[in-house]
């Protein structure tokens, strides 16, 4: 395969995210708002573990970061650290059915909203209260989805 082919296919689908992540949603739908930019970092981290990598996931962390304008680096260090876990386990991974990724996801999803919640109890006081859980458990149900949509897009490496 093209090596630009399979760069391009990540870069867009990473796009698509990123625009899902900033859609204009109403205030209702926006706490419910999964990471989408984490979903695809995940699915292409486990399927092109030796081309996507912690690299990518710090990249597009900071690119989030300046999307959303959240402070500097903290999207990047929840991607890198989630991301990290997804290379060391992409073999288990892969062979897990989609409930069993889908409690991975959940778990990614959820070190991630830890890592939030801590660097926003650093600036100030936050109240933990149920909004926490919600994009960590839409992330989770619509993993499902996002594996499917990027199964399609996906062309296998060694396909000519």
């Amino acid at each position: 395969m093209n090596k630009m082919c399979w760069f391009c296919r990540v870069t867009l689908t990473l796009i698509v995210a990123m625009c899902l992540r900033i859609a204009p949603w109403s205030h209702a739908l926006d706490l419910y708002n999964p990471d989408w930019v984490l979903l695809v970092l995940m699915y292409w981290s486990v399927v092109l573990p030796e081309r996507i990598g912690i690299f990518y996931a710090w990249t597009y962390g900071l690119l989030t970061d300046v999307l959303t304008g959240q402070l500097f680096g903290q999207h990047a260090l929840a991607y890198s650290l989630v991301i990290y876990a997804c290379l060391k386990l992409h073999k288990r991974l892969r062979q897990y059915t989609l409930l069993q990724q889908a409690l991975f996801v959940f778990c990614g999803l959820l070190l991630a909203q830890l890592i939030f919640f801590f660097i926003k109890n650093l600036q100030h006081l936050a109240q933990f209260n149920t909004d926490f859980w919600l994009p960590v458990i839409t992330g989770t149900l619509c993993w499902s989805l996002v594996y499917r949509v990027l199964r399609c897009v996906h062309i296998p490496t060694d396909a000519k």
